[in-house]
């Protein structure tokens, strides 16, 4: 079990100034340009990133696809590529602490929930994946007697994937794995924020035995290194993660260079739906509460949207409001801290407007709303309850991506679906009710590519995590993810 005294020795430590990692070694960025690494944890200069341009994709890119022709990998049997993904989670868990430290460092979640969501799930996504890779079997179609049919699954080349901030180990897995797994090349852009992780996993990947060339981190900025990647005529695949309006910008660039595939998983706005016969209200306002608050509301399926039946209205959004009035938020490399920091100034700055716009549209402000430990340097907030909340409201509509609920009444199931599904988003949702009818009819009737009952967040990597509507396309986690990478391949045969 971890102590704060290991979290306490490695806090302080120096990070050295970071390179680009191209062909299997660091490489310097053309130009030699670089981006301050800003901690939120107290506003500190923690160490700079380089700052990769077009050329420099071009030649991570490259490398990629030298190594995927050159076969060492794309054409290794299954057994080899699963050894070598098997070591890489091992080295995950071996660095995990180091490894959760310096992301906390970078991005200012809270420890307790780093060490499982950042380093603890991407060595269980790399070994279900390697699991998982030499069970997937091609197909023989039903076809006469003088004709042989084979459906082949191939690698599809060069993945590009462009990772955010919020979890970039847990996330960057999620792509990078199945990826791997089905054979391919990659070339990661991690959110310039928040990179310190994803390089540090690309030397884990070479130590671990992975051939030099097959994975490739740039460094950068979304509006040079991303529309490099996204514009470059030698990806076959791009894979992102982040906000709807950079996903359709990488649309376009599919259109405008070689109508590369793009997945895409774009956010919600997600209910969590509390009907007055929960069994336990206690304990549904305890995971509503820090299913919205948690990691600074910096996650993708966060409830940020709390749907409560009216005859229990004011008794639930009471108990939430009280949770949120005790959670510990500060010091995320304390073990006690429920809470960590907003990821940056931008963002901490994007939260505190929505608080206006919310507060300006009608909303009632019940608890929160305002910038806190001002005087640490860092970027904290507190957890926020709005009610009175109509499914007009931009805090009821715009994806906030920070510790802010906006909670709303509905009558009956009908009422319910109508509200829920009032958004562009479809990403995640959670029912809470004793009816299993109920349960079954409301997740049918809810737009959502994820529906917890009776809980929030927790599903594993067994399972599809996908969006519908503007929450994108394609699918992370599960043997579904290994579709996006690769290719079918038909073989018609005259005997």
């Amino acid at each position: 079990m971890t102590d704060q005294s290991a979290i306490d020795a490695r806090r302080a430590l120096p990070v050295a100034e970071q390179t680009l990692f191209i062909g299997g070694k660091p490489a310097a960025a053309t130009g030699g340009r670089t981006l301050d690494v800003i901690s939120p944890i107290d506003g500190s200069r923690l160490t700079t990133i380089a700052d990769g341009s077009g050329e420099d994709i071009d030649r991570a890119v490259g490398a990629a696809r030298a190594a995927f022709e050159a076969g060492s990998w794309s054409r290794a049997a299954p057994a080899e590529r699963k050894k070598v993904l098997f070591r890489i989670a091992e080295l995950i868990e071996e660095n995990a602490l180091d490894l959760a430290v310096l992301g906390v460092r970078d991005n200012g979640t809270e420890i307790s929930m780093a060490l499982r969501a950042e380093p603890g799930s991407a060595a269980g996504t790399f070994r279900y994946y390697a699991e998982a890779l030499d069970k997937v079997y091609g197909e023989i179609a039903p076809t006469a007697d003088d004709v042989l049919g084979l459906i082949h699954r191939e690698p599809v080349g060069v993945v590009g994937a462009i990772i955010p901030w919020n979890f970039p180990l847990m996330i960057g897995a999620w792509k990078l794995a199945p990826a791997l797994a089905a054979g391919n090349s990659v070339v990661l852009k991690p959110a310039e924020v928040a990179s310190l992780t994803l390089l540090r996993l690309a030397e884990i990947c070479a130590e671990a035995g992975l051939p030099d060339g097959v994975l490739n981190v740039v460094t950068g900025t979304g509006a040079e290194a991303g529309e490099a990647l996204g514009l470059h005529m030698d990806v076959d695949v791009l894979a992102f993660t982040g906000s709807g309006a950079v996903g359709r910008r990488l649309l376009e660039y599919s259109a405008r260079s070689n109508l590369k595939r793009v997945y895409l998983e774009l956010g919600g706005k997600s209910p969590n739906i509390v009907f007055a016969d929960t069994a336990d209200l206690d304990q549904a306002a305890q995971v509503s509460a820090f299913g919205i608050f948690r990691n600074s509301g910096q996650v993708c399926v966060a409830g940020s949207r709390l749907l409560v039946q009216e005859a229990i209205h004011d008794e639930f959004v009471e108990k939430v409001t009280a949770i949120a009035e005790t959670m510990r938020v500060g010091d995320p490399l304390s073990l006690d801290t429920q809470a960590g920091a907003v990821a940056s100034r931008a963002q901490l700055d994007k939260d505190l407007a929505y608080v206006e716009t919310a507060a300006r549209d009608g909303g009632r402000l019940r608890t929160g709303g305002k910038r806190i430990l001002e005087e640490t340097g860092g970027f904290y907030m507190q957890p926020t309850v709005f009610d009175n909340v109509s499914p007009d409201m931009t805090i009821a509509r715009e994806e906030v991506f920070g510790p802010v609920l906006g909670v709303m009444r509905f009558s009956d199931e009908t009422d319910a679906a109508r509200i829920a599904n009032a958004t562009e988003f479809g990403l995640a949702a959670a029912i809470w009710t004793s009816d299993l009818s109920t349960a079954h009819r409301m997740v049918r009737a809810v737009r959502a590519g994820l529906v917890h009952v009776n809980t929030y967040g927790g599903a594993d990597g067994t399972v599809p995590l996908g969006g519908v509507k503007q929450s994108g396309n394609g699918h992370d986690k599960s043997l579904h993810a290994l579709d996006k990478y690769t290719d079918l391949k038909t073989a018609w045969i005259k005997l």
